[in-house]
């Protein structure tokens, strides 16, 4: 009995204990297959690291001017992709030693790094710091461009995974190819190319060994280690990183102390290029590359080279802002920007307006006094001193000043300060070359981060007299010449405002009787055009001036012939340069070549076939391009054109800029009630436009015609470029005649030339003439024909008809 209950309680334990086992074996059955169907769902849809071979991450376009200065650039992220072998050693040392000194020893997972990181957590829990991952550089590759920056141990897991697959399939090179390229440093900065750029204002091989090392204390946070916000704490950083690059004998101690002197030392923020006077023509550049390219403009990597001349863009930018605040200040000072309280804290409310970025010299100021004198005190810098006499006189005239008022200032000699003022009137110029129809400058307001509204390309506004080249181009086409005979007399048309007759009139309100061409032209006729314009035919002037490329889809009204209709700054400077080209229409361009980022030509403007121009040099005549563009007038017709506008300049309307010397040419444009004021001249090298006037379009005021307003912008941009490209004379045409008509030298096309009419006029006037002489001559004429007809005896005529108003409409157009 007791040996059967021994064995009894021998088989339970044993069932107990098999029991047991197949409870343990199945828990970790069911375990493994948890495992397995964990691991399944986390790793499958695990990237594919071959795929990081061929990956390129989204690069910036860069845009460069013709001679290679960098003006701009394009981009979601602000990156610059540069291989291994582009980037210095020191560079690459300085992120080894801060971030995985054992990158060429470890496979993709550094175990000791792990374990330290562990050690360290303890720590940082128990402190409630962030949690540190111990990753190596080939995880972090694995992170920032195959999965998320979620912390969980899933991703970890698959970080690991990837890692070990990358050591696999890359080289440790091409793992820091992709690192150094993609991570993200602050500053829109990504990678180390454009770090450097916006951080330093340098290149990857103009870095110090400083500077490198700054770099590389950045990854672990950019915010942590601002170099403007927290200046300490990237210093520090900054030094810890030159400490590791000793320990791990990438400098030496002299270099580690030398590099530690340095100051840091950063750009206030970053920046798309260092030049910065072309904001108006690279957004110009981006819409057109845009509409070229799509989307990948901004993600592609792509090199643009645009046409832009720097030396002229810069003239083009000075000349038009000083000529808009020229203008300005004529018409007087508008009052102060704001008012304060002068106590503490009033610089943050006067910061809170800035001066124009084009305008580095002007600060923020309050008004502290007013007396014989007027002293302020600079917002910035905390300096004081007194405005210019000349400014407290000008100010007083206008709105005044008034103690606690924000202005803007500028320093000026003697410790006294330039009262200045943002203008409210805005304006265009664009230049280009007129043999190819590259865009050399383009300014397109007063301050693009005023105002982003490029009025070179986009304001519609009516040219005035700038229109009547044209019309005359349309005349010579046909059967007139420089020396024609047109009537200045008064002349009706039906169809005027309120149903009354329209009657044109001159700027002078005057009329001159019979004139030539070239006479109607250089003093800007108002009848003698419409006279002209009705002999020619609107269709034929329409038709030419949407052949030259002036507009689109114009009324073949007689208005437009004193530029009623809406044009485009860029688009009648365009059409211009038919004239001083020789006759043919090109199309203007800013963008000459594009390449992708393996350097493959993707774009060329000139697309111009030329067999042999790949040929060497074997003595014989040089490859012969043929001329660019569409032939729309005739040779002799733009050469006739060329010198009329020539004389406009040495003794028309445009007589102002007589001082540029020979061989420049322009028109002046004024519409009605002066609402807008331009000039367009050129040489046969550079053609410019210049308009000027108010957005909302209403008057510039009495007198600020084309001769006042805009001429003077037109002379101080063409003194600075006559100096880079000298005027030189009008090509004149083979085929044409040459005859001196008083005194002038004028070309006729075959034949035309004996029907050269003899000018009623008694006497001649060679050379230079003043526009305002020309006037006075012509009312004492008058004046001494009406003298001699009263001294005669007259049969009685019925009293003149009282003189007619100008048509509202067209008032004031010359």
């Amino acid at each position: 009995m007791g040996r059967f209950s021994e064995f009894r309680v021998k088989s339970i334990g044993e069932r107990w204990f098999v029991l047991a086992g197949i409870g343990l074996l199945g828990a970790i059955a069911l375990a493994g297959l948890l495992l397995a169907i964990y691991a399944a769902w986390l790793f499958h849809d695990l990237p594919d690291a071959g795929e990081l071979a061929e990956y390129r991450p989204a690069t910036a376009t860069r845009v460069y001017a013709g001679d290679g200065t960098l003006i701009g650039e394009f981009s979601q992220e602000r990156r610059i992709y540069v291989t291994y072998d582009q980037i210095p050693a020191p560079v690459v040392q300085a992120f080894l030693a801060a971030e995985d000194s054992n990158f060429f020893q470890h496979g993709g997972i550094d175990v000791g790094g792990v374990s330290r990181a562990m050690f360290k957590n303890v720590l940082n829990a128990v402190q409630g710091r962030r949690l540190e991952g111990g990753s190596t550089i080939t995880q972090q590759v694995a992170k920032n461009v195959l999965l998320t920056n979620e912390s969980t141990i899933g991703r970890k897991l698959r970080e690991a995974i990837l890692a070990s697959r990358l050591e696999a399939t890359l080289s440790k090179e091409q793992i820091l190819e992709l690192y150094l390229n993609e991570i993200f440093l602050g500053y829109r900065s990504y990678g180390v190319a454009s770090a450097a750029f916006n951080y330093f204002g340098k290149s990857l091989d103009q870095l110090t060994v400083d500077e490198a090392a700054f770099l590389a204390a950045l990854p672990k946070g950019p915010n942590n280690y601002h170099p403007i916000r927290r200046p300490e704490a990237a210093l520090d950083r900054r030094n810890w990183v030159l400490g590791a690059m000793r320990s791990n004998r990438f400098i030496t101690e002299e270099a580690y102390e030398a590099a530690r002197a340095r100051p840091l030392t950063t750009q206030d923020a970053p920046r798309r290029a260092q030049y910065r006077d072309a904001d108006f023509f690279v957004e110009e550049a981006r819409r057109r590359a845009l509409g070229m390219f799509g989307e990948d403009i901004n993600a592609g990597g792509y090199y643009m080279r645009t046409t832009l001349d720097p030396s002229l863009q810069s003239a083009a930018r000075d000349a038009l802002m000083q000529g808009l605040e020229d203008y300005d200040r004529r018409h007087g000072w508008r009052g102060a920007w704001g008012n304060v309280d002068i106590a503490e804290g009033w610089q943050d409310e006067a910061s809170e307006q800035s001066a124009p970025p084009e305008r580095r010299e002007w600060r923020a100021a309050v008004v502290e006094s007013v007396g014989d004198g007027v002293r302020i005190r600079t917002a910035q810098d905390d300096q004081t001193g007194t405005l210019l006499s000349a400014d407290v006189a000008w100010a007083r005239a206008g709105a005044g000043l008034e103690v606690g008022d924000l202005i803007f200032v500028e320093p000026a000699e003697g410790g006294q300060f330039a009262l200045k003022q943002v203008p409210a009137v805005n304006g265009a110029l664009v230049a280009m070359e007129p043999q190819s129809g590259r865009v050399l400058a383009m300014v397109g307001g007063y301050s693009y981060a005023l105002s982003s509204f490029n009025r070179a390309t986009q304001a519609e506004r009516q040219p005035g007299s700038a229109f009547k080249p044209i019309v005359y181009a349309a005349a010579l086409e046909g059967d007139f010449t420089p020396s024609s005979i047109v009537l200045d007399a008064p002349i009706s048309f039906p169809g005027g405002a309120g149903g009354r007759p329209w009657t044109p009139e001159n700027y002078s309100r005057q009329y001159y009787g019979p004139q030539t061409l070239r006479r109607g032209l250089e003093l800007s006729r108002n009848v003698m055009t419409v006279r002209l314009a009705q002999a020619v035919g609107m269709d034929e002037v329409v038709q030419l001036a949407e052949d030259m490329g002036a507009g689109d889809d114009m009324e073949p009204n007689l208005s437009l012939s004193l530029g009623a209709g809406e044009t485009t700054p860029y688009r009648l400077t365009a059409a211009y340069a038919a004239f001083a080209n020789g006759g043919r229409r090109v199309e203007p361009y800013l963008i000459e070549l594009v390449q992708d980022r393996n350097g493959r030509t993707i774009y060329r403007a000139d697309d111009r076939a030329c067999r042999t121009c790949g040929r060497g040099f074997d003595g014989g005549a040089s490859p012969r391009l043929t001329p660019r563009g569409e032939q729309v007038i005739d040779a002799i017709t733009a050469y006739q054109i060329s010198s009329m506008l020539e004389g406009v300049i040495q003794r028309g309307t445009g007589v102002r800029a007589r001082g540029l010397g020979p061989w420049v040419a322009g028109k002046t444009g004024t519409t009605n009630e002066y609402r807008s004021a331009w000039f367009v001249g050129y040489t046969t090298d550079i053609v410019v436009g210049v308009f000027i006037g108010f957005d909302d379009n209403r008057s510039l005021g009495s007198g600020e015609a084309g001769a006042a307003t805009a001429v003077p912008v037109f002379i101080n941009f063409m003194t600075e470029a006559l100096k880079e490209r000298p005027a030189r004379p009008f090509v004149r045409p083979r085929n044409a005649i040459f005859r001196t008509v008083n005194g002038i030298e004028e070309a006729f096309r075959p034949g035309t030339e004996r029907r050269v009419e003899p000018t009623p006029e008694p006497q001649t006037w060679e050379g230079p003439q003043a526009y305002t002489d020309v006037l006075r001559r012509e009312a004492e004429a008058q004046r001494q024909a009406q003298q001699q007809q009263q001294a005669s005896p007259q049969p009685a005529e019925p009293a003149p008809a009282p003189q007619r108003e100008p048509a509202e409409d067209l008032s004031g157009l010359y």
